[in-house]
């Protein structure tokens, strides 16, 4: 008698979808001011390394979110978690469409990326949700949501930009958090915590337990590091360098490049099941071989902007089959533990990420395009001597293996 999709052992496909575009719509406030932050610098009157900052304290504070929120999951009832954290992610994102000068944008930018973190909260959440034979099917589609809205954020918020101001892009993203806060407290349905009774000191510490028991989290969790510490050095100087000669692009069109980079959210399914037929260590390998490769023609972006166009593409469809494949890697290791493991690896992924990114506009500050371009090889490189090493030193932790 009961709809309750807990008790049916399924969820409905639309409220996958909701879910789906919930994670999407979260997940996005980290990635707005991307292709903003030529023009927040010059309402603001900032430096280049400053307006950077922006998107530092976005992605430190979402590490930050992962590694000590996520774990909540485990804790609290998780639809009430789900609605508070994204009202709170909703005020942050308010604080900041109204911030008068750099330290306030700074706060509200941390506030809507500590709590935006609640789409790594949904996608667990599914998956416990989903009976055991859709689990595939329903996370797979929950992180398709998450990659395009990381990548169509940019889209989005370049093209609102460009008929207002940065500052109604924050203002209308604010409201539609607001609202995805209600519809999902009305449509998720209650599901108790799986570990109530552990004190949170506890549940915390166990990830530190995680890390050093598994070598594949560690490894997992170093590719993940530098796999999106490269991605964000492209994203986070990409707005510097067509804003200026001899592009000249407008905010719109910076924006549309997020189109290029949405291919590679189209590979999500198909890795999972690469990984599923054994094969995760051929889409890590060949990941990182494409990630390291695709920075030659980002490199000659000013030859042609074809070549920087092929270079987003390549680098997107190689940042996405390694992450996706690290993720299903790690789901192997230890199942009843998997919101922790996406806490750990997730935690690594997002620092990695804050440190490209601040690497990144110091870089194209103090040496342009290239410094930039060379420093993202840079990381690929390391990725493909992680691999190196972890395969000949751990030749039993293969990522396919169950």
């Amino acid at each position: 008698m009961s709809m309750n999709p807990v008790s049916q052992g399924r969820l409905s496909p639309g409220l996958v979808w909701l879910m789906s575009i919930a994670t999407g719509l979260t997940v996005a406030a980290n990635y707005y001011a991307q292709p903003l932050l030529h023009i927040i610098a010059a309402d603001l009157g900032l430096s280049i390394p400053a307006a950077g900052a922006i998107v530092t304290t976005a992605q430190v504070s979402y590490a930050v979110g992962l590694f000590f929120l996520v774990p909540l999951g485990d804790m609290f009832e998780r639809r009430n978690l789900i609605f508070v954290m994204t009202l709170l992610a909703a005020g942050g994102l308010c604080a900041s469409a109204a911030a008068p000068s750099l330290p306030v944008l700074l706060a509200g930018t941390a506030t809507a990326g500590l709590f935006s973190v609640v789409a790594q909260v949904l996608v667990p959440f599914g998956a416990t949700l989903a009976a055991p034979n859709e689990r595939g099917r329903v996370v797979g589609t929950l992180m398709s949501g998450l990659l395009l809205g990381i990548l169509l954020a940019r889209t989005v918020s370049g093209a609102l930009a460009s008929t207002g101001s940065w500052r109604a892009v924050y203002a209308i993203a604010a409201v539609l958090m607001a609202v995805l806060a209600f519809v999902m407290r009305r449509a998720l349905p209650r599901h108790p915590a799986h570990a109530a009774g552990m004190p949170y000191v506890r549940l915390i510490a166990s990830l530190a337990v995680l890390f050093a028991q598994e070598p594949m989290l560690r490894t997992r969790a170093l590719l993940g590091a530098f796999n999106f510490a490269g991605f964000a050095m492209l994203w986070t100087s990409l707005a510097f360098l067509l804003s200026a000669p001899p592009f000249g692009y407008s905010t719109f069109t910076i924006g549309l490049f997020g189109l290029a980079g949405a291919a590679g959210a189209l590979t999500a399914a198909r890795v999972g099941r690469l990984a599923d037929r054994g094969k995760g260590d051929v889409a890590t390998r060949y990941g990182l071989i494409l990630m390291f490769c695709s920075w030659l023609p980002v490199s000659l972006a000013k030859v042609s902007v074809a070549f920087l166009v092929a270079g987003v593409i390549l680098l997107d469809l190689a940042a996405q089959a390694i992450h996706i494949s690290n993720q299903n890697a790690i789901y192997r290791i230890r199942p009843e533990a998997r919101s922790r493991l996406t806490a750990v690896y997730m935690t690594s992924y997002f620092v990695g990420g804050s440190i490209g990114s601040m690497i990144s506009a110091w870089a194209y500050a103090h040496g342009g395009w290239h410094a930039v371009t060379g420093a993202g090889a840079c990381m690929a490189l390391a990725g493909l001597l992680v691999w190196a090493m972890r395969s000949r030193g751990a030749p039993g932790c293969q990522a396919g293996q169950p």
